[in-house]
């Protein structure tokens, strides 16, 4: 009787171990020193660090979406780990937290080495520059669930927070003035939208260029992390909202307590290029529900620190807090 091995069922088992092998110097690059063992164990440890009087963990997941379709279409995998990072640990700094460490989830149909190594790269860099350490992941290989080079990727990001810094409420003042951080382009959500459009309205390739360089490269351009930006102005932050799906008009409104009505003047916001192709072929509403429009996230501030934190960042003012029902109104 003939017999059948996991391999003949589509896993290798000897892949990844390789795997785990080749990422092993990436993980180990976003160590810091809270970090205990290594590499390979059942579960990550991460020491807390001192200095808090009372404090709170915090937790954020996300994924990339159908950013990843594009990815996968185009074969460049060393961005889209940098998203992944990204959409967890700017939630995290949303609630005065500080990133500590980082999970991955990537699943996938059939292993790929190169690819693999590629998106964990991303993974990596984003860990680094959110300065948080990757202490563990999972990698599960499905045949049948996934087919071709298709694959998805999760990530969890955990977080420390003063209790008493958490709750932005009572901070938020009519008055206020609302600062744009710039976004690096479209971020990691409404891509389903962006790939209709481009690609099926338009029948724009990969290698049109707009804005000066490839379509796929200006796509596939990472999210922004703030994290470090945060913490250097933390003390002058009265609140912050990270602009993802929903835009400004529903991811604004999150940070403001009853009784406050938030301005944005249109003409101040300084739109990427992508947004205004879209925008020719996209009802305005839509633009401002889906995407960002070039605000990656929106800092309110009191008016005695604008001029500090314009200073010492890239914001722009946008808008402002006045009395009214709680919404974020573009005038």
């Amino acid at each position: 009787m003939s017999t059948v091995s996991y391999k003949d069922a589509g896993v290798d088992i000897d892949a990844g171990n390789q795997f785990v092998e080749d990422i092993k110097p990436l993980v180990k690059s976003t160590f810091d020193a809270n970090v205990i063992g290594g590499i390979g164990s059942f579960a990550g440890a991460y020491e807390l660090p001192n200095g808090y009087k009372k404090p709170v963990i915090l937790g954020a997941t996300d994924g990339v979406g159908t950013k990843l379709k594009l990815a996968i279409d185009s074969g460049i995998y060393d961005t889209v780990g940098v998203d992944l990072v990204a959409m967890c640990a700017n939630d995290l700094i949303c609630n005065f937290g500080t990133p500590l460490f980082f999970l991955d989830y990537y699943a996938m149909g059939k292993l790929e080495l190169d690819a693999s190594v590629s998106i964990v790269s991303g993974i990596a860099k984003g860990c680094i520059e959110a300065e948080c350490s990757l202490i563990g992941g999972e990698t599960a290989e499905m045949p049948g669930m996934y087919h071709g080079k298709d694959f998805d990727l999760a990530g969890f990001a955990v977080g420390i927070a003063e209790k008493e810094e958490m709750n932005r409420l009572p901070h938020v003042k009519a008055g206020d003035v609302l600062i744009a951080l710039p976004s690096s382009g479209v971020h990691s959500n409404g891509f389903s939208l962006v790939r209709k459009l481009f690609f099926e309205k338009l029948d724009y390739k990969f290698d049109t260029i707009v804005d000066g360089k490839p379509l796929i490269e200006l796509l596939l351009t990472p999210t922004r992390l703030y994290v470090k930006l945060f913490k250097k102005l933390k003390s002058k932050i009265n609140a912050l909202a990270h602009i993802t799906g929903g835009g400004i008009v529903e991811n604004l409104p999150r940070v403001l307590p009853e009784g406050l009505q938030a301005l944005i003047y249109k003409d101040k916001i300084k739109t990427l290029p992508v947004f205004d192709i879209m925008s020719k072929h996209v009802e305005e509403s839509e633009m401002y529900r889906t995407f960002n429009m070039g605000v990656g996230m929106v800092w309110v501030v009191s008016p005695e620190n604008v001029q500090e934190v314009l200073a010492n960042s890239d914001g722009y003012v946008i808008g402002e807090l006045k009395k009214g029902e709680r919404s974020a109104i573009m005038v």
